[in-house]
């Protein structure tokens, strides 16, 4: 029997189970989809499934670097524990290998194989959940490039090499020196790591966001009282604020307290030989935006041994 697209679609809906198993399932038996999911259970595979509306905002964050490019990837768990978990590291930090060649698609990197098992990595992370007994996910991924320069990447609370709660990536172009370009971009992403700029300069930034930010503003000035020509002085100001506050340019380097990132990266041409030009910068912050379930955990407990 042809086994269909369509078919493996609607058993990885009613699974949570990857594709290439999906396919596979259905391939051994017939395309009989109930038959399909007990293969896929008595393998330990469709338990995944159960898990799969478990919010999953603990993990890692994954960087890998080759030459000028860098990929930097967010693989969630449901527990810190798991993050300390050694399989869980070696798929994050594979993943973060793969995400290299995935140009930011999370789509495609999860499609892409897992090396040395002949799936692919949305199947190898659907195993580990049956194995380890937590849902995971893989949640985004970036990539960043140069043509002439360096991609510097930074951890913050690293766990291992190149993994942990937070993830920045740096994009310099500059023919000079690449040493001091390196040590520049290291501080930079140290700044990004502390200071969560929103965007380069503000041209950058959402414009929603900018707008919304600028209506606020302007309802707290018109409950001042002020003229309409003070008030919009007033507004203008705050708005010169707000941009010094997230943008990276503008905020006050953190490396020395005093002076501007864009001052500071002007300042370091001298050492690099050449202009520089900070392109592209990435941060990822583990679970940002993500919103966690509190639980009462003496709660949970107490409900389980039947207490009230």
């Amino acid at each position: 029997m042809e086994i269909t697209a369509a078919m493996v679609k609607q058993l990885r809906e009613s699974t949570g189970v990857g594709m290439m198993d999906c396919k596979k399932a259905l391939a051994e038996t017939n395309g009989d989809m109930e038959a399909a999911v007990d293969w896929l259970r008595t393998r330990g595979l469709a338990k995944a499934a159960k898990k799969a509306d478990r919010v999953a905002a603990e993990g890692l964050v994954g960087v890998a670097t080759a030459g000028t490019k860098a990929a930097v990837v967010e693989v969630n768990s449901e527990t810190d524990f798991v993050a300390r978990n050694e399989q869980f590291q070696t798929i994050v930090g594979n993943i973060a290998k793969l995400a290299l060649d995935a140009d930011g698609d999370v789509v495609k990197l999860g499609e892409m194989p897992y090396p040395g098992t002949g799936h692919s990595v949305s199947a190898e992370l659907t195993e580990a959940i049956a194995k380890i007994g937590e849902n995971m996910n893989l949640r985004r991924t970036q990539t960043v490039t140069v043509a002439d320069g360096v991609v510097e990447s930074y951890i913050h609370n690293a766990v291992k090499a190149g993994m942990g709660k937070i993830g920045i990536l740096v994009a310099l172009e500059s023919t000079g020196d690449k040493a001091a370009l390196s040590a520049l971009g290291k501080q930079l992403a140290m700044h990004i790591a502390a200071a969560q700029p929103q965007a380069i300069a503000p041209e950058e930034l959402d414009q929603e966001v900018v707008a919304r930010e600028r209506a606020i503003i302007l309802e707290q000035v018109k409950e001042s009282g002020k003229s309409a020509d003070i008030a919009e002085k007033m507004v203008e100001g705050r708005m010169r604020k707000y941009f010094e506050e997230v943008t990276l340019l503008s905020q006050v380097f953190v490396i020395d307290g005093e002076t501007r990132v864009g001052d500071a990266i002007k300042n370091a041409e001298k050492e690099v030989g050449a202009p520089v030009k900070l392109t592209k910068f990435v941060r990822f912050a583990l679970g940002e935006g993500i919103e966690k379930v509190e639980t009462d955990f003496a709660a949970e407990v107490a409900a389980t041994a039947g207490v009230k």
